[in-house]
């Protein structure tokens, strides 16, 4: 599982190796990849959500 994270937090900085990508799509099931980018990017949301709430005081 820790794969999967990594390789979809490289993807939101964009920064994916091509081979490793490739990897990732032989090998890895797609199911994995979406829930696990879902549930990063809400995770993402909420701390920028937080973050403006705490700056704006």
């Amino acid at each position: 599982m820790w794969g999967v994270i990594k390789s979809v937090l490289w993807a939101f900085l964009g920064v994916q190796r091509d081979e490793q990508r490739r990897e990732d799509f032989e090998k890895g099931s797609p199911l994995a990849f979406i829930i696990t980018g879902v549930v990063l990017g809400l995770l993402l949301v909420a701390i920028l959500a937080v973050v403006a709430v705490w700056v704006a005081g």
